[in-house]
């Protein structure tokens, strides 16, 4: 692809033209030192007494009068091979008796070798006699008149303007917020070359189509003029955080070519009344004057937040910078080339002006990758990393249902280093199972040591989890049981991965999550007789699916099938929290009857699986009490089942627990399973 050609924008110096000038001055200022003060350093200073002794001696060949310096040069009479003056002098007068020689005549009596010298003048009237007595060839000069124009005129304002402006850019510093502060922040990406194209973004292919058409809008306007077609003026990049809604912004600007003005939403807002409209009435006369150009906001939510409906102190400035945006944006006409790009995680508290036609009239969802988007996205991430032959992509994707691109990334970054760590020279596949393991639990926690007795309620807990899972029709395949601590808070954990990726859960599915939930508790009462507090976090989940199928799925013949809660945010709320009520009294305690009468249900269920099959319990605690970590095949050996068969390849390592006991503590909250609502164990 060519190359196109960086953008100069207006008022702005070229910059291969100002070095040139810099060097040009550079150069100059050297010849000059080097004319002015090479000769300096080969002239010896000598004082003004000693010039004068030597002149006594008739020793000075030739000077030259300055202003403020005597230069000229000496021949010592050792050096003449006589003390004899020069033909038609005055024979030089005898040394005296004894030592009674001045410093300087001493000093003259111990040269031997010519040599030009220089020093101070002094007041001295009768030097100019002197000078004539011994024969002296003299000559007056006087400073050349480029040396005293620039040390009378050039270096002093010069200097003045240097302390001009090193003053001048301190006070512009402390008063930007003043002087600059309705300016826009946006950063101008002028060269295409920004390191990212659509071929480095994966998994969101329909997200990138409906970005070559912007793309190819400002490429080849003419096409879309002919056919009397509008390209929005506006797209909207929506989805959870990490799923690479900015990456693909920094794509369109890699493949675009045009002027790329990036910038986030809370650039926009100050403290001052203003501020932000002024701000976004700037920008788009930039983008005006660059056009065609692209615009990108991210995290448009930071000033697109719906007006009129807040609690409390109303924040006047933002809505009149969203009021400013609007205007904006119906301000340019179509085919003009400007274009906006905005990402926000929150679209359903956007103001509704913003989203309609003409405005952000394209949403774009960029959603958590299915298994091929997985898939492509480990590739591109795995291209300056060195893989063994053994490390499969493909399982590694099948293996992390409901992962982002980030998290994607992130297991290929802990992979490296876990092989970092262990000196060897590629990525193998123990090290990506590793790494999943990493990213899902936590860190493994060897040092914390369990007692005897905690351990073995611990291995019970775990493998009334996965017994239970492993004996219900709809459960998830168990894939580890582990009882080495990991992350935070976590003794023991049981990861089960599912089989393909879900968008949909029935009701006899989340029922039989809800025993594999119970399934811990009721094995530690159905062994010790008495529960422990492992399993605050196996109810707590259990609780929030158990609600959601009452009040919000409809999967209750008491309730029925009314809505009774508000759901959180789509892509920021949590299954277990944000909810807000939306019934009366007496639903709500009808509602938290038959949350009690499920868990119970589901409890009893899971008590007689594990009675059922109790010889099955002790023998798979009793190895996992030996090994401390057993894997799902070994588990149904044990347990005498065949493993759940899938369509696409499964690793030996689990992605997304549906259950992650564990003891003492909640457990971490465990990846989603599925992108869906549907989902309501995961976080």
């Amino acid at each position: 692809m060519k190359k196109a050609p960086q953008l100069k924008l207006p008022g702005k110096f070229d910059p291969q033209l100002r070095w040139l000038l810099w060097y040009v001055l550079a150069t100059l200022l050297v010849v000059w030192l080097w004319q002015d003060l090479f000769g300096q350093f080969a002239v010896r200073t000598i004082p003004y007494s000693q010039f004068k002794a030597h002149l006594e001696r008739r020793e000075v060949a030739e000077v030259t009068l300055h202003p403020e310096e005597i230069v000229g040069r000496i021949v010592p009479a050792a050096a003449a091979g006589t003390n004899a003056a020069p033909a038609g002098a005055a024979a030089p007068e005898p040394a005296p008796a004894g030592d009674t020689f001045s410093p300087g005549q001493r000093r003259a009596l111990t040269e031997t070798k010519p040599f030009v010298f220089r020093t101070v003048r002094v007041e001295d009237p009768d030097l100019v006699k002197e000078l004539l007595a011994a024969g002296v060839e003299f000559t007056g000069v006087r400073p050349g008149a480029l040396t005293q124009f620039l040390l009378a005129w050039v270096l002093p304002i010069a200097f003045m303007v240097l302390i001009w402006t090193l003053l001048t850019r301190r006070f512009s510093a402390a008063g930007e917020g003043v002087l600059g502060i309705g300016k826009s922040r946006a950063r101008l990406i002028v060269d295409k070359n920004t390191g990212v194209t659509f071929n480095d973004v994966a998994g969101c292919e329909e997200a990138k189509q409906e970005l070559r058409e912007v793309v190819d809008f400002l490429k080849n306007p003419a096409r879309y003029r002919e056919l009397g077609a509008r390209i929005p003026k506006g797209a909207l990049l929506v989805g959870p955080p990490g799923t690479g809604k900015t990456l693909l912004a920094r794509a369109v600007a890699g493949e675009a070519g045009v002027p790329f003005f990036s910038l986030s939403g809370s650039d926009f807002v100050e403290m001052f009344v203003g501020v932000g409209a002024a701000r976004v009435r700037d920008l788009f006369k930039q983008a005006k004057e660059h056009a065609p150009c692209i615009i990108f906001i991210d995290e448009l939510d930071a000033i697109g937040r719906q007006r009129g409906v807040h609690v409390g102190a109303v924040n006047d400035e933002r809505e009149q910078t969203l009021n400013a945006l609007l205007v904006e944006m119906d301000g340019f006409e179509a085919n003009t080339g400007v274009i906006l790009l905005a990402a926000t995680n929150r679209p359903e508290i956007l103001d509704r002006a913003l989203l309609r036609p003409g405005r952000f009239d394209r949403q774009i969802v960029v959603d958590a990758p299915d298994l091929d988007g997985r898939e492509a996205i480990l590739k591109v991430h795995a291209r300056d990393k060195k893989l063994a032959p053994d490390a499969d992509l493909r399982r590694l994707a099948a293996a992390t249902a409901g992962f982002s691109g980030a998290d994607l990334a992130n297991v290929l970054n802990e992979a490296a280093l876990l092989a970092a760590r262990r000196q060897a020279r590629a990525i193998t596949q123990r090290d990506l199972e590793e790494a999943v393991e990493k990213v899902v639990a936590g860190p493994e926690r060897r040092s914390r040591r369990l007692n005897a007795e905690e351990k073995r309620r611990v291995a019970y807990h775990e493998v009334g989890h996965a017994l239970v899972a492993a004996w219900s029709a709809h459960a998830d395949p168990v894939h580890k049981i582990s009882l080495v601590p990991r992350g935070r808070a976590a003794l023991g954990y049981t990861l089960q991965l599912p089989g393909e990726d879900q968008f949909l859960l029935t009701r006899a599915e989340l029922f039989d999550r809800l025993c594999g939930l119970l399934g811990g508790r009721a094995a530690e009462e159905l062994i010790f007789g008495e529960v422990s507090t492992g399993a605050q976090n196996d109810l707590e989940r259990a609780t929030a699916i158990a609600r959601q199928m009452v009040a919000l799925y409809g999967m209750s013949e008491r309730i029925g099938l009314v809505h009774c809660v508000q759901p959180p945010a789509q892509f920021l709320g949590g299954p277990n929290g944000g909810w807000q009520r939306d019934c009366s009294e007496q639903t709500a305690r009808e509602i938290d009857e038959e949350v009690k009468s499920l868990l119970d249900h589901a409890y009893v269920k899971a008590r007689e699986i594990l009675t059922e099959h109790r010889d099955q319990l002790e023998k798979v605690t009793a190895a996992l009490l030996e090994r401390e970590t057993m894997d799902g095949a070994e588990f149904y050996r044990l347990v005498g089942r065949e493993m759940p068969r899938r369509k696409e390849p499964v690793p030996a390592w689990p992605a997304a627990p549906a259950v992650a006991a564990a003891e003492g503590a909640p457990a971490p909250a465990p990846r989603p399973a599925e992108p869906s609502p549907a989902s309501p164990d995961s976080a």
